[in-house]
């Protein structure tokens, strides 16, 4: 599995703009049954996007729904809709606890065994949005069906809402709320966390700023919502030329080192000894860069 750079939300009932959908450059796209749907186009909103699902499916970006959900459960109409071949998974929508995950598992596996899917072939990507969901971020991205959890800190948005704090645009409000949401994956061996999002789709400095510090938190990748969003995130969250120069070059001192019997040597000013060495080695790895 690779890291998702970017993942975009696209409205749908917007059939216009679903349509659009393999120009515009993201790794994973979001077709939206929620928040971005008026109440009163919702039905043909799940239609568009069950009908467009077979279209999209093994494009260059990876394809999952957010389905909404009522006051005791997921709305069991939608899954059935689009819960289908060719979907990558489901953006689940205001979970609390991994009871909710567990839920929303037996529900997905119901629908697969009936369509006659693999039982867990539709994978699940959730964000942290309350209090109570970061309480318990470690036990939800432990469960066997979630790839990545995403740790959300829009301005006035639930999680602003749900925890009572004061959005800024340096985010040091969210800062343990992000910070715990990474180490939460990647203690569940989920190395692919997601941060975001800038909402301010015409301030590309904004997005830009903050996209770099999440990477600096370990964030790989990033919450878009216009695909002007997608070419600076894609950007920020790719290896640099400076970057791949590093690490093939602390890999080659390295190992130089070793042929002359030693376990550390000085490299561009630093000591880099053999955790230095096997960082770099992953790096280009998972580039498909060594």
């Amino acid at each position: 599995m690779k890291p998702i750079r970017s993942l975009m939300f696209v409205p749908g009932h917007k059939a216009s703009w679903i349509a659009k959908i393999p120009t515009f450059g993201a790794d994973a796209i979001v077709l939206d049954l929620e928040d971005s749907v008026p109440h009163a186009l919702k039905e043909k909103a799940r239609s568009t996007v069950a009908a467009a699902i077979p279209d999209l499916a093994g494009g260059k970006s990876k394809l999952f729904v957010r389905t909404n959900r009522g006051h005791h459960s997921y709305d069991v109409d939608d899954l059935r809709a689009v819960v289908q071949p060719g979907l990558n998974g489901i953006f689940v929508s205001k979970a609390e606890d991994p009871t909710d995950i567990e839920l929303l598992h037996r529900l997905i596996s119901e629908i697969e065994q009936k369509k006659g899917m693999a039982i867990g072939s539709t994978r699940l990507v959730v964000p942290i949005e309350t209090a109570g969901a970061s309480q318990f971020a470690f036990e939800i991205a432990s469960h066997p069906r979630l790839d990545h959890l995403i740790a959300v800190s829009a301005r006035g948005a639930d999680l602003e809402r749900n925890l009572g704090f004061t959005w800024t645009a340096e985010g040091t409000e969210t800062l343990y709320h992000r910070s715990r949401a990474v180490i939460a994956s990647r203690a569940a061996k989920k190395p692919f966390p997601i941060g975001g999002m800038w909402q301010d789709v015409h301030d590309a400095e904004g997005l830009r700023r903050q996209a770099k510090f999440n990477k600096q938190l370990g964030f790989t990748g990033e919450i878009v919502l216009h695909p002007a969003q997608v070419v600076v995130v894609n950007e920020i969250y790719s290896p640099s030329a400076e970057e791949i120069d590093h690490y093939r070059g602390l890999i080659a001192a390295f190992a130089e080192a070793e042929k002359k019997g030693d376990g550390a040597v000085m490299y561009r000013g630093e000591h880099i000894d053999i955790a230095h060495a096997v960082t770099a080695r992953e790096f280009l790895e998972l580039w498909d860069l060594a």
